[in-house]
């Protein structure tokens, strides 16, 4: 299990449900470029749909959609999961960064605090998977440490999935 509140020494963590939608469809819809890229639609709907998503065998306590705020404001939004695939990783979802605060490192930062975070609390690794055809998603995760270990082909078009060790 996440303390959230331990992810972040900068921002307040704190877990997202279904009244912070039209907050998260905000900071989605300021990040066009992603979008441009990935093959998904950002909707309301399908934001409500990604707060309970999971793969199947993962308990519901174990997926934590968390945003980092600075005081009122929506600075990033975090989907991971604790335990998956095995229980020494942790894998995150879907990071965004609010468009305001992009090209500043803040998104380096939040990403360095989780991967202090879960480290100090055991986990071996943290995975993840990457757009192919989004350069700025690949250069980002790369900066950050992240390996890529092999590409999957999903219904999304083909991912890259990647890891740290931490």
């Amino acid at each position: 299990m996440l303390t959230i509140k331990n992810m972040s020494k900068t921002y307040n963590v704190e877990k997202l449900t279904e009244n912070d939608i039209e907050t998260i469809y905000r900071l989605c819809q300021g990040n066009k470029l992603y979008y441009r890229y990935c093959q998904a639609k950002i909707s309301r709907e399908q934001i409500l749909s990604d707060l309970y998503l999971r793969p199947e065998g993962v308990n519901e306590d174990n997926k934590y959609y968390l945003g980092f705020f600075k005081d009122e404001l929506l600075v990033a939004v975090l989907d991971i999961l604790d335990g998956y695939p095995d229980e020494e990783t942790c894998f995150i979802g879907f990071f965004m960064v609010n468009i305001l605060y992009q090209g500043q490192g803040i998104g380096t930062e939040i990403i360095g605090s989780i991967l202090a975070y879960v480290k100090k609390i055991g986990k071996a690794k943290v995975r993840l998977g990457i757009d192919k055809g989004n350069p700025q998603s690949k250069a980002f995760w790369k900066k950050n440490g992240f390996k890529l270990i092999k590409e999957v082909e999903s219904s999304c078009g083909t991912i890259l999935l990647a890891e740290k060790i931490l």
